[in-house]
């Protein structure tokens, strides 16, 4: 006997990387030991040129293939050189150095996916040659004038659960069509790992309904919201004390770190971080209780509790969740370790 294993990838798309797949056949004798690695030709995912073309695909992640079912399995990959050291499009690696640095303060992370659905060149529930009533009834709502692919979210939440995955719900958003998941709470790595994975879900699920999903930051010019991943942070010390939160929100603000960070958020941030649409201009930083029209928010919850963690509002849909959990962990921690507040 044997099982399909669907090796999955991030490409060196720019600005905005894309998920890349194949499938390998492997004996039944392999269940249960390393999955081998395997190649690609990277001059077709522009990761390589045609006269040096081969890349390599390692295994980092696995799950079971609620797809397929029975005993296939997705596998998330790093991709390589042939030397076997990291590739140039490889951001896994470099937050694997940056966790393993912190761990001992126990970064954590909830990442709350926001997407699009597209009916051909238009978001799904958006009529021919118009637009649908004005925002309002759509965040949250229900009822067929005001939902629009519950099916197929129902269904990509479906396969998450059967994959495994630490998905921890969903919701419809404020635009049309728009919605979001989210993943966590986790690790910095296992929160990364399953966000591809789900994404990648997400976009094979969808083309079951011929609809297509999309992490545009901005999929609609004008009056309507953009899609972010809004990115929930805490450390041991942030879960059990309030002067932790302050100090990690101050750290984001110092110096060039605002716009260290935003530059690594996703491309077309300027599109969406307009202080409009419960944003804050994507050039200032500001925090603050309860409040989305911050960069970073502090849940009301917390400032009553004393303790808790933190949500950093700028991150786009598309942004890299390898990158934005690397920054936030590289910052803030360093800023508790500094603070002594570990």
């Amino acid at each position: 006997m044997s099982f399909k294993a669907e090796y999955i990838w991030i490409d060196g798309t720019e600005p905005t990387a894309k998920l890349r797949s194949k499938t390998k056949i492997l004996a039944d004798d392999a269940k249960g030991a390393e999955l081998p690695i395997w190649g690609f030709d990277g001059s077709s995912t522009n990761q390589a040129e045609g006269h040096s073309s081969d890349c390599v695909l390692k295994p980092v992640f696995s799950c079971p293939d609620p797809i397929r079912g029975g005993d296939d399995i997705l596998v998330l990959c790093e991709v390589l050189n042939i030397d076997l050291t990291p590739h140039a499009s490889n951001t896994r690696a470099a937050l694997t150095e940056v966790a393993e640095k912190f761990a001992a303060q126990e970064p954590i992370f909830g990442i709350e996916q926001e997407y699009t659905f597209f009916e051909g060149t238009r978001p799904l529930g958006f009529p021919e040659g118009g637009f649908p009533a004005p925002q309002g009834g759509y965040y949250c709502g229900v009822g067929a004038d005001e939902i629009f692919g519950r099916e197929i979210v129902e269904a990509h939440l479906d396969n998450c659960l059967k994959a495994g995955l630490a998905i921890s719900g969903i919701n419809a958003e404020v635009m049309p069509g728009q919605w979001e998941f989210q993943v966590g709470p986790v690790s910095p790595l296992e929160v990364s790992d399953h966000l591809w994975v789900a994404r990648w879900l997400l976009y094979r699920t969808a083309e079951d309904f011929g609809v297509s999903a999309t992490l545009d930051p901005k999929p609609v010019k004008g009056d309507w919201n953009g899609a972010g991943a809004h990115t929930n942070f805490s450390t041991k010390a942030m879960r059990e004390g309030y002067d932790a939160i302050i100090t990690a929100c101050e750290s984001l603000g110092e110096g060039s770190k605002p716009l260290d960070h935003v530059k690594n958020y996703g491309a077309g941030i300027d599109d969406r971080l307009t202080g409009l649409h419960e944003t804050a201009p994507w050039d200032q930083y500001s925090y603050g209780v309860s409040n989305r029209g911050a960069s970073v928010r502090i849940p009301w919850q917390v400032e009553v509790d004393g303790k808790g963690y933190i949500e950093d509002r700028r991150p786009n849909a598309n942004v890299d969740p390898y990158v934005v959990t690397r920054l936030l962990v590289d910052t803030c921690c360093s800023a508790l370790e500094k603070a002594g507040q570990v």
